[in-house]
């Protein structure tokens, strides 16, 4: 079952990255939340959203500052008629479960409510361990997404699984099976991967998958980066044992720099602009000679808010794939605030990746 994840403190929403990081080690550990509320720390209404939780059956995770950490077991205490005491160095509700030092769990009449104490700098204490969920996530491309799920939603109800898609980006369906009461989940990728040959790859992280085939392989990756500003790099390097099969990449958003760090035309610059399919063609190309990798990805576009033009308006987005034997250039319109805009270049850059070697990847 999802928790219902609450920040008590002023602190979380002022640091994005440790915020980020706290909502990741939670994902890791129930897969997904229910739903997420902030309360700042003299907030009286907490005592009610408590209390109204403590009515239900759904599991609860509290994420608290080392100021508010001791008020939540207070009122936790007050609601479940208990009392607090100090249980190996810590002040908790006397019936709860110690997990690690400021962390505990907190059983009440089927509601469970996991406490945490959370430190900028620090590691985020040990949750109590979750029932494994049985899951399986496939990856289709190149397919039309209501098409494709024409074909997969009954072969999912000849298995008794359940489907939840969604499209990354066009033609990257995203896909999570989950079983129903006797459903079999291998049996339906099985036949799933037989309906759509080398156009599906079953995993839980792509960049995971596509570094490990390129190791194992004994193949690299390099790219070369303007609009996107190094998050395709990010990406990848987010992977443990990324070094295995990635080279490096360049963030070269002025052109005087794409000419002299990727060999880009100066004429080509001038002629065609640096949003162009002529200048993503020579950047690849000069990712691929300075890291002599075996793939070389680049992008280049407007990823707003200013910026556009009639002719290239924000969104406007050129991508690159080039190898030893080949070379793939696309023109998109992205749509979306800049990040979005940036998200979806990335995506679609690691899906034109995939096409340029379905033999390589889709194997």
């Amino acid at each position: 079952m999802k928790p219902n994840l609450l920040f008590v403190g002023n602190r979380f929403r002022l640091n994005d990255p440790y915020e980020r990081y706290l909502l990741r080690h939670i994902k890791e550990k129930f897969s997904a939340i229910g739903s997420i509320t902030y309360f700042e720390e003299s907030d009286k209404t907490l005592l009610i959203y408590l209390e109204r939780h403590l009515m239900t059956t759904s599991p609860m995770v509290i994420i608290t500052t080392k100021s508010t950490f001791t008020l939540v077991g207070k009122l936790l205490s007050t609601l479940t008629d208990d009392n607090q005491i100090i249980k190996e160095s810590i002040l908790t509700p006397s019936r709860a479960t110690i997990i690690d030092t400021g962390s505990y769990v907190l059983k009440h009449e089927g509601s469970e409510i996991h406490v945490l104490l959370a430190m900028e700098g620090e590691q985020l204490p040990r949750i109590a361990p979750q029932k494994e969920e049985t899951v399986g996530w496939i990856h289709l491309f190149d397919e039309e997404f209501s098409l494709a799920l024409g074909i997969l939603e009954p072969l999912a109800n000849s298995f008794d699984v359940k489907l939840d898609a969604s499209e990354m980006v066009m033609g990257w369906i995203k896909i999570k099976v989950t079983p129903r009461k006797y459903g079999n989940i291998t049996q339906f990728i099985t036949i799933a991967k037989t309906s759509f040959p080398h156009k599906i790859m079953v995993t839980d992280s792509i960049p995971r998958t596509i570094l490990e085939t390129l190791t194992h392989h004994h193949k690299y990756l390099s790219f070369a980066e303007s609009c996107s500003g190094g998050l395709l790099a990010t990406y990848f390097t987010a992977q443990a044992g990324a070094s295995q099969a990635y080279k490096g990449s360049l963030i070269t958003y002025d052109n005087g720099i794409k000419a002299q760090w990727l060999a880009v035309e100066e004429e080509t610059l001038e002629s065609y602009g640096a949003v162009s399919a002529e200048v993503v063609d020579q950047m690849s190309q000069g990712a691929l000679s300075v890291s002599e990798a075996d793939f070389a990805l680049a992008i280049s576009g407007v990823a707003g808010p200013g910026g556009g033009s009639e002719f290239k308006p924000v969104g406007t987005v050129y991508i690159s794939v080039k190898t030893h034997t080949s070379i793939h250039t696309q023109r998109f319109h992205f749509k979306g605030d800049r990040n979005y805009i940036q998200e979806q270049s990335v995506l679609m850059a690691v899906k034109m990746l995939l096409n340029s070697d379905p033999k390589l990847f889709f194997s």
